[in-house]
C-alpha cells in the first residue's frame, strides 16, 4: 500500500487539508469553482441552506443545498498555479484516507464546474454572452510537470496552434485539454461552445500593452487568425486548461463556463459586468440542479 509522507500530503493539526482548510466530508460531489473569493457568496446566496463556511487565504468554500442537491462553491484565486492547489487538495479530500495517508479503495469522481469571466478573441462573440469551453489550450505550462497525454485529435489540434503562433510563444510549449464529454453534452444546448486559451498572466501573456513593453506585439493578431478545420480560439482566460488537464488526470469530470466581459478584437468591455456574472450564475445553477 502506497502511503504519502507528511511533506507531500500536508494535514493541518485540526485534520484539514493544508491550503483549503477543509476536512473530509465538507465538500459535495458537485463543485463550482470561481476565481474571486467574493464571488463565492454570490453563488451561495442562491442556496436554500449552507452547512459549511470555511475561509483560508484566497480559498473560500461554502457547502450547502439547492433544490435538494448538495453543492460546494470554492474560490481558486487567479491562475493555474492556484488551480494546481485546489484540484489536488479537493481530490485528496475525497480519495485519500487521512489516517493511513493512502488511497481509498473506492475512488470518487467529482463533477467540477468553473463559473468564470473571460475576454473574447472572436469578433462574433458579443460582450455579455456566455460560452462553454470544449477545449482549452494552456500557455501556462502546468501540465508539463505531470505525466499527461493527449489523444490523436487533441495532439493534432495543439500542434496546429503551436505552428501558427510559434514566433510569439517566447519558448512556451502549449498543451491542450478537453471538457468532460457528458457535461459538455448537457450544457451545449444552452450555451455556445468554443476553444479557450489559458494564459499565464493578464497583461503581456494576453497581449495587453500598458507600460511594460511586449516581447511580441503580434500575439493577439496571431491568436485571432488561427484556424484548424472548424476550430478557432474564441476566448482568453487563466484557469480552464489547468482544470481540464488535472481533472482528466485525476478522473474528475470538468466543464468551464465563462461570461464574456470583453471583446479584445472589438476593444469593448461590458457596461454592466456584475449583471453578466449574475446571469451566468443563475443560469448555470438552474442547469446544475437539474442534472442527475
Amino acid at each position: 500500500m502506497q502511503t504519502f509522507s507528511e511533506a507531500d500530503l500536508i494535514i493541518n493539526p485540526d485534520g484539514s487539508i493544508y491550503h483549503l482548510a477543509l476536512r473530509p466530508g465538507q465538500v459535495a460531489d458537485t463543485i463550482i469553482t470561481v476565481g474571486d473569493p467574493y464571488r463565492v457568496q454570490e453563488v451561495s446566496k442562491h442556496f436554500d441552506r449552507i452547512e459549511h463556511r470555511i475561509s483560508h487565504r484566497e480559498f473560500v468554500t461554502h457547502t450547502g443545498y439547492l433544490n435538494n442537491k448538495r453543492l460546494t462553491v470554492i474560490s481558486t484565486g487567479i491562475g493555474t498555479d492556484n488551480v494546481d492547489i485546489v484540484l489536488n487538495e479537493l481530490d485528496a479530500l475525497v480519495n485519500l484516507d487521512f489516517t493511513t495517508r493512502s488511497v481509498k479503495k473506492e475512488i470518487t469522481s467529482l463533477q467540477i464546474i468553473r463559473l468564470g469571466t473571460s475576454g473574447a478573441v472572436d469578433e462574433t462573440l458579443p460582450v455579455d454572452s456566455i460560452i462553454i469551453s470544449e477545449h482549452a489550450i494552456g500557455l501556462d505550462g502546468l501540465m508539463h510537470y505531470y505525466e499527461y497525454t493527449n489523444n490523436i485529435q487533441e495532439t493534432v489540434y495543439v500542434e496546429a496552434f503551436t505552428n501558427h503562433v510559434k514566433s510569439h510563444l517566447s519558448g512556451t510549449k502549449p498543451y491542450i485539454a478537453t471538457a468532460d464529454e457528458k457535461l459538455l453534452q448537457q450544457f451545449e444546448s444552452y450555451f455556445r461552445k468554443g476553444t479557450t486559451l489559458t494564459a499565464a498572466g493578464f497583461y503581456a501573456p494576453q497581449g495587453r500593452l500598458v507600460r511594460a513593453p511586449l516581447a511580441s506585439s503580434g500575439f493577439l493578431k496571431a491568436v485571432h487568425s488561427f484556424r484548424h478545420k472548424h476550430f478557432r480560439i474564441t476566448n482568453l482566460e487563466m484557469e480552464t486548461a489547468g482544470i481540464y488537464g488535472l481533472g482528466k488526470l485525476l478522473g474528475h469530470r470538468c466543464l468551464s463556463i465563462s461570461a464574456i466581459l470583453a471583446n479584445r478584437i472589438q476593444g469593448q468591455f461590458s457596461k454592466e459586468p456584475q449583471k453578466s456574472i449574475e446571469r451566468l450564475i443563475t443560469q448555470a445553477l438552474d442547469i446544475i440542479t437539474s442534472l442527475p
